[in-house]
């Protein structure tokens, strides 16, 4: 069975910015996806619990790994034609560290940040 997703009024769309990049920090694992916010679904994700990912990485869990997640998540959104996505960070979250490391390497992959 499937849930649609929830009906929103016109007016309250027109102000969503479209994609919304979250950013999920574990004790093992970096993973990033950006939700399509008018369908409220996933239009893009990565991961380091990526089978093909694990074996070039050291680790799956420190900074040089929120890198190559955020490169990997870049180069996905531009070939699904996703030109610019804003942040959604949860209130515990800062702009360092691996945070930082995700963003910037977005950002660097060529996608605009809102």
């Amino acid at each position: 069975m499937v849930i649609p997703p929830p009906e929103r009024a016109a007016r309250v769309t027109r102000f969503l910015k479209p994609y919304l990049l979250r950013m999920h920090f574990t004790n093992k694992y970096v993973s990033a996806q950006v939700i399509h916010t008018p369908t409220s679904t996933v239009a893009c994700s990565a991961s380091s619990q990526e089978k093909l990912l694990r074996p070039n990485m050291e680790s799956t869990r420190d900074v040089a790994a929120a890198v190559k997640i955020g490169k990997l998540l870049g180069e996905r959104l531009l070939l699904k034609g996703i030109p610019a996505v804003s942040i959604h960070m949860k209130r515990e979250q800062k702009y360092h560290g691996k945070v930082k490391a995700v963003i910037d390497s977005v950002r660097e992959a060529g996608v605009k940040l809102l």
